[in-house]
């Protein structure tokens, strides 16, 4: 990988690009800004407990989570294949909290905070409100893992639900269970009633808030349910890496932690009125070894006192 033309780059400078790379909209998310907040109920699996000793995965409890679509415009349209859509959700009560925030993607744009702030400042828009597209190629030749997340979800077709999506943590977070083992474990979110996409031809005919709209009915249907999986490590993982995926990672052996099901819409102003901080894990989940992960905790703090 090249050097990088932005050397120690700091949690708030990326937070103040991510908001510039979407025009700089007031008052809302630096990313993920477009989004529903809803409620629900967590149960555990019978295995859950041979993962991690986490009261929070092991233990029934209510939900309140987030769904959402990538990016830091509130407007952008259920339609855009080129962004994540994303499922943040909090389990446990408040002396077992945990927050985990997944995506449609299994891998971050980026390995440093110092690559993804220069990754957002080759995007920023210029005069005419457009990126410098040969800059950003210049980026992408010379960092080409960043393009790890972008070819993921090219090479898919668009979600068509909420509901019926795969989502990822991209973070390998250490897990230790009652026997005190400790092992690297990655977060995979699958619906239960299987994925739901849609082609060129029905994506053209949809709503520009399709994807709200049919999380609203199915759950009226009582049709919203995920199974939380836990993917486990195998020795030489690239636990420090969040742009790669761990060899073979779709066939790994993985365990039910539980299941997720959303009962119903919340107001808005409940997942507004603070953050899902991925820091936030009950013992027996720990923090990924990673940098990028490192940095969210300032990062969304910063982000939440600035659309105050």
């Amino acid at each position: 990988m090249s050097e990088l033309p932005t050397p120690a780059a700091t949690p708030a400078a990326v937070v103040d690009a991510l908001k510039a790379v979407a025009g700089n909209p007031p008052k809302v998310r630096s990313s993920f800004a477009k989004g529903r907040c809803v409620r629900g109920t967590y149960a555990p699996s019978d295995r859950a407990a041979e993962i991690t000793r986490s009261l929070s995965f092991t233990k029934p409890s209510r939900v309140l989570a987030r769904f959402s679509v990538g990016g830091g415009n509130p407007g952008v349209t259920d339609t855009n294949n080129l962004v994540l859509r994303g499922f943040s959700f909090r389990l446990g009560d408040d002396a077992h909290r945990s927050d985990i925030l997944t995506e449609t993607a299994p891998v971050h744009f980026a390995r440093t905070l110092d690559q993804m702030l220069a990754f957002l400042e080759a995007r920023i828009p210029g005069a005419d409100g457009k990126p410098d597209i040969e800059k950003v190629r210049a980026f992408s030749a010379a960092n080409p893992e960043t393009l790890n997340q972008a070819n993921y979800v090219a090479a898919r077709r668009l979600p068509g639900s909420f509901a019926g999506t795969t989502y990822w943590g991209v973070h390998s977070f250490p897990a230790t269970n009652a026997k005190d083992e400790t092992r690297f474990i990655k977060f995979k979110v699958s619906p239960v009633g299987g994925d739901v996409t849609l082609s060129e031809d029905e994506a053209r005919a949809k709503s520009a808030d399709f994807l709200h709209d049919d999380l609203a009915r199915r759950i009226v249907a009582g049709d919203v349910r995920f199974n939380v999986m836990a993917l486990l490590d195998r020795p030489g993982d690239p636990t420090m890496d969040v742009t790669l995926r761990w060899p073979d990672e779709d066939n790994r052996e993985q365990v039910r932690l539980g299941t997720i099901v959303i009962t119903s819409l919340e107001a808005n102003e409940a997942c507004d009125g603070s953050i899902f901080n991925p820091v936030n894990l009950a013992d027996g989940i720990g923090h990924p070894p990673d940098e990028i992960f490192a940095a969210r905790r300032t990062a969304y703090t910063i982000s939440l006192a600035k659309r105050r």
